[in-house]
């Protein structure tokens, strides 16, 4: 009799409950790490994979370079730091690069505008990367071979682009009349070092040039 008092004391009313409470506080705390494990990951950023290689003995990164899709790219070159400036084919949108070269490749952060289009959507940047080619067939015209990526992103989207013999590069002259007072935050450095203002540009442009003739060489 007292161990049937016992037991049923032991599964009373009051136990139920306690362990009812137990139950639902041990849900509770375990809910937070069941929706943290099935969660969506954070997308990885995209690495080149990529390294650079020597030289070739003939070639220059200075110089412009053609796409069918990104136009005329015209690049400068200052020690290892290389900048320069695009506009598609198609004339809708304007860019420049940013970087620094180790041997045939250059790696740089671009930015692109639309021409017409103002704030947040006129605008997208991201990272990517060249490869100086140089072909082996005789007097075969210099290349470079890349990917862009958006954002944080190195890679994704090939550009490729032949380089042109007789023009000389003009970073300035891919720039339309239209942004000439609306570039916003004025030029690359104010822009990455936060101290853009917006003001219209006092630079004027230059006239469109093709490049007038010059040796026939790659510097």
């Amino acid at each position: 009799m007292v161990h049937f008092l016992e037991k049923r004391d032991r599964f009373g009313p009051m136990n139920r409950l306690r362990l009812v409470r137990q139950a639902v506080l041990s849900v509770a705390l375990l809910a937070p790490l069941g929706v943290a494990a099935c969660g969506p990951e954070e997308p990885q950023v995209v690495k080149a994979k990529v390294a650079a290689g020597d030289m070739p003995a003939e070639g220059s990164w200075r110089g412009v370079y053609y796409s069918q899709t990104y136009g005329y790219l015209h690049l400068l070159k200052d020690g290892n730091n290389v900048h320069g400036k695009w506009r598609t084919a198609a004339g809708d949108k304007w860019g420049e690069m940013h970087g620094t070269v180790e041997g045939d490749l250059f790696r740089f952060e671009w930015e692109e505008n639309k021409i017409g289009m103002f704030g947040p959507n006129a605008k997208s940047h991201g990272k990517g990367y060249f490869k100086y080619v140089v072909p082996s067939e005789d007097n075969a015209d210099h290349e470079i071979h890349g990917e862009w990526g958006l954002g944080e992103n190195e890679a994704g989207y090939t550009w490729e682009a032949i380089k042109q013999r007789r023009m000389e590069p003009d970073p300035d002259s891919v720039m339309p009349d239209e942004t000439q007072t609306a570039v916003e935050g004025g030029d690359w450095d104010d822009r990455k070092s936060g101290n853009a203002s917006g003001a219209p540009a006092d630079k004027k442009k230059d006239d469109e040039s093709s490049g007038d003739p010059t040796e026939d060489d790659w510097e």
